[in-house]
This record gives C-alpha cells, structure tokens and sequence, in this order.
C-alpha cells in the first residue's frame, strides 16, 4: 500500500501550470492538475483510456471537442480519450483537478457492490 497527501500535490506556479503525479502502475496515472487564474491546459488527447477528472479546488472552462462547459468544486467528469480537451482556469481563484487514466482488468471490476 502507498499512502501520500493529497494537498503535497497541490502546487502552484507563476508562468505555467504544474502537474504533480501522485501515482503510476502499469497503465494507470493519478496526477493533479494545479493552474492559477488565467493558466490553461492546451488541447490534447488520450487514445485508448478514458479521462476523469475531479475539480479539487476552483473553477474552469473544459473544452471538449471544441464545446465549452463551465466546471467548479466537487464536479466530476469523464473525457473519452478520443475526444479533444483543455481547460482553462476562467475562475478568479486557483483550481485543482484530480486526473485519473486507467484501464480496468475486466467487467467485473465496473459492477456496483
């Protein structure tokens, strides 16, 4: 088991974006996201894994295949990996997300319990 803080990972910069990554096995990422106002994510990718994200802290616009929608705290989001994404802190205050990339070992890891 690996144990870490959370807020360790939460580290801003003047000039860019930072990403802190909290842990990486095999083909899964978890990493925060950390952009003060005005920074942004320019648009990307993922093929082959899907993207969540978890808005920590803050606010944002997420563009999604060229379709802007308005995120802020405690919101939760999935990105297909094909699809085109940013971000942009649009908000007065820092923002935070929490990014997972993963893939699961099969079906039954995705059932309710």
């Amino acid at each position: 088991m690996q144990k870490l803080l959370l807020s360790e990972a939460i580290q801003y910069q003047e000039g860019r974006f930072t990403k802190r990554t909290l842990f990486q096995e095999g083909e899964s990422i978890v990493f925060v996201l950390n952009f003060l106002p005005g920074q942004q994510l320019p648009s990307h990718t993922h093929p082959g894994t899907d993207v969540y994200i978890l808005v920590l802290d803050g606010t944002g616009t997420v563009t999604v295949d060229e379709v802007d929608k308005e995120v802020t705290k405690g919101e939760v989001i999935h990105i297909g990996g094909e699809e085109t994404f940013s971000f942009h802190n649009s908000g007065e205050i820092p923002s935070s997300l929490h990014v997972v990339l993963c893939k699961i070992p099969n079906a039954a890891y995705a059932l309710n319990v």
